[in-house]
């Protein structure tokens, strides 16, 4: 038996239990995983919160990382010792979108990483980046994959390109070092100057206000030559799409990733069609792409944006920090 926290049905900070949970031998095609770190997203917090709250008890968190403490038979991807991280989507393995909605989804779906000890199938994780902590590697399941996938995969980022990441939560801020590292320009916005200048140390090259510049979406089409951007990250949702699409150039691919303005809103279908632009909905992404991410990290050895790190046992304390929209980065749990 280990140590987990467990939601109760429904959801709520008042039914966030700690309990145990028996991690069997692994059996073949499985591993058991000790694990040390979970990372935080809007998804956990639905979850957690009873936004999303399971109809069963459920052991939060998709992001884990950890250490691989047992091999079943057949396992020839994995050995003892090694350093690995979760996987989002464990049923899809590559290629196009497979998966609609979250019922195969650790921390959803099914029980995720808020845990010490974890037996689970190979594909429910990969490698972790070579000399990153565990802690570093809880953060990439979620949100560096999102980041990934949105401006990698399905837009092939290119140098000399033009992207405009929202905010500094953590797909955002992921992007922005994905961006940099692919030779692109970026243009990075939020509503506090003090965050405005740490993305600009992170090497954002033009920030917008978007408080004291309601109109940035206009702003970002003029710094960029007045064509427009190449790639937005919309992590904002319903109340931001419309600057997002006015941003971009004719064209354009916008990913739309964020609900954190609500669930529905007008849609400026005008716009979406004079510009003939390419939304795409982004749900994370593959494990295929999720190893391509890895050895791209250990390349360029970068390294994640980390705020502020909590014990696993303050779950529910990391989870109303990360709602008073303070942090800058990834909010973590350590194990």
């Amino acid at each position: 038996m280990s140590k987990a926290i467990i939601v109760q049905p429904g959801g709520g900070y008042q039914n966030v239990t700690i309990g145990n949970r028996e991690a069997a031998a692994p059996k073949a095609g499985e591993i058991t995983v000790r694990l040390h770190a979970n990372s935080l997203n809007y998804h956990d917090f639905a979850v957690v919160s009873g936004m999303w709250g399971p109809t069963e008890p459920r052991i939060p968190m998709a992001d884990g990382a950890g250490e691989v403490i047992a091999v079943g038979a057949d396992v020839t991807e994995f050995k003892i010792g090694d350093a690995v991280v979760s996987t989002f989507f464990p049923t899809w393995q590559s290629g196009k979108p497979l998966v609609e909605g979250f019922a195969t989804v650790p921390g959803d779906g099914i029980d995720g990483y808020a845990r010490e000890l974890v037996t689970a199938t190979v594909e429910s994780f990969t490698l972790a980046p070579i000399g990153w902590s565990h802690l570093a590697s809880s953060t990439l399941t979620t949100a560096a994959l999102t980041a990934w996938r949105a401006l990698m995969s399905d837009d092939h980022l290119k140098p000399g390109d033009t992207v405009l990441v929202q905010g500094t939560g953590g797909v955002s801020i992921f992007a922005l070092q994905f961006a940099k590292l692919a030779g692109a320009t970026v243009i990075a916005t939020s509503s506090s100057e003090t965050k405005l200048e740490k993305l600009k140390a992170l090497g954002a090259d033009h920030l917008i206000n978007y408080k004291t510049t309601p109109q940035w979406g206009t702003l970002a089409r003029d710094i960029s030559g007045g064509q427009g951007v190449d790639h937005v990250v919309e992590v904002g949702g319903p109340a931001t799409l419309e600057q997002s699409m006015l941003a971009a150039r004719v064209g354009g691919h916008v990913s739309v990733i964020g609900i954190l303005t609500g669930l529905a809103g007008d849609f400026p279908l005008v716009t979406a069609l004079i510009k003939q632009l390419r939304l795409q909905g982004v749900l994370v992404g593959n494990r295929a792409q999720q190893q391509a991410m890895v050895k791209a990290i250990e390349a360029n050895g970068m390294q994640p944006v980390v705020d502020k790190v909590f014990a696993l046992e303050e779950i529910v304390q990391a989870f109303q920090y990360q709602e008073t929209n303070q942090h800058f980065g990834k909010i973590c749990l350590q194990i």
